[in-house]
């Protein structure tokens, strides 16, 4: 037993190092708020290129989302299609594609260089739908180690990637197998020393099954939706395809549990249960399938939640109220300015070459 003389000494100590203690909590920062650029920053530069990213990068976002995809010889692209879309795709003769062009698996990297993706068709809806996109005639579809570059040269050392495999289930011969396609983006991931500031995200979550046993230490993201354009989740949403908008309208919807790696709602309860039991560590959801109940059950499952793709002032500031982890967005400099209207911490601008 202490006599009170050299109590109080201790007593001291004991303050004091609560102090600080205290002192140190209130200095650490929150966990930064995930601001991704989608596709670079489609809604003002032409889409996964290198001035998308630049843009981002210039604007400020945490991370660069982008889709890839696997050509015939081996080359990781950066592309969201698996065929090359007549909307965005010129070819040698400097017209806009007529119709879809070949698949991207089936094409080698070489060949798709005589195309140019630097401007929207302006016969296409999609030139209403972002109206702001300025063009850069010229822009090729890059590589994805070409991505991995200009961030590299821009000094951009936080800049993370959120990299999604495009894949569909119904259509085998469009892409390269979930197998050999996610170790090609594994081999890339390493190769370029990015493994700790990269996530893979996919609505078919074989591919990440496949990420999970074998990078652990690359994050896998499970993208969802439950809309009547997509529904990957197999919920029954009405007149919903059951596939990517990049695999067409009409098409057949795929077997329940084909995107989800024979996972199946009616098992779990809710697709929160659902993505924790897959091995996620986010949960990637469409903003508009996400309630406050499915926010604060994630919450409870300690799974980080990012909405995509989120562009209307309206949308980001409900997004903000529900308390979402991050936000794709198209257009991250209206993101960026609902988040200084609440003080919120910004990501730092990178003018990049």
């Amino acid at each position: 037993m202490l006599n009170r003389s050299s109590a109080w000494p201790l007593r001291m100590l004991h303050r004091l190092v609560a102090a600080v203690a205290c002192a140190c909590a209130l200095q650490a920062p929150a966990q930064a708020f995930d601001l991704q650029g989608h596709r670079g920053a489609r809604g003002l530069a032409p889409e996964n290129t290198l001035p998308a990213f630049a843009r981002a990068l210039s604007i400020g976002v945490t991370t660069l989302e982008l889709d890839v995809g696997l050509t015939r010889d081996g080359v990781l692209v950066v592309s969201h299609d698996p065929s090359l879309n007549p909307d965005i795709t010129r070819g040698p003769d400097g017209a806009f594609l007529a119709a879809r062009g070949p698949f991207i698996w089936q094409s080698t990297f070489e060949a798709l260089q005589r195309y140019d993706v630097g401007r929207i068709n302006p016969a296409a809806r999609y030139a209403q739908t972002f109206a702001a996109q300025q063009p850069v005639d010229g822009t090729r579809i890059p590589r994805l180690s070409d991505v991995f570059a200009l961030v590299a040269r821009a000094g951009a050392r936080d800049v993370r990637f959120n990299i999604e495999t495009k894949i569909d289930p119904r259509q085998p011969e469009a892409t390269a197998a979930p197998e050999p396609f996610a170790r090609a983006l594994i081999a890339a991931i390493r190769e370029a020393g990015v493994a700790r500031r990269a996530t893979i995200q996919s609505f078919d979550w074989r591919t990440l099954q496949v990420v999970q046993r074998e990078a652990p230490e690359i994050d896998t993201v499970y993208l969802s939706a439950q809309q009547r354009w997509l529904d990957n989740i197999g919920a029954g949403v009405a007149g919903a395809p059951g596939a990517t908008p990049a695999a067409g309208a009409g098409a057949a919807a795929a077997p329940a549990g084909a995107w989800t790696a024979g996972l199946r709602i009616a098992d779990h309860g809710s697709v929160p249960k659902m993505v924790k039991a897959a091995g996620a560590k986010v949960w990637s959801p469409h903003f508009g399938d996400l309630t406050p109940a499915l926010r604060e059950e994630a919450r409870t499952l300690g799974l980080p939640v990012v909405v995509w793709t989120v562009n209307e002032p309206a949308a980001i500031a409900r997004m903000l109220d529900l308390g979402v982890d991050g936000i794709i967005s198209d257009r991250p400099d209206l993101v960026r300015e609902e988040m200084a209207r609440r003080g919120m911490p910004l990501p730092r601008p990178v003018p990049a070459p």
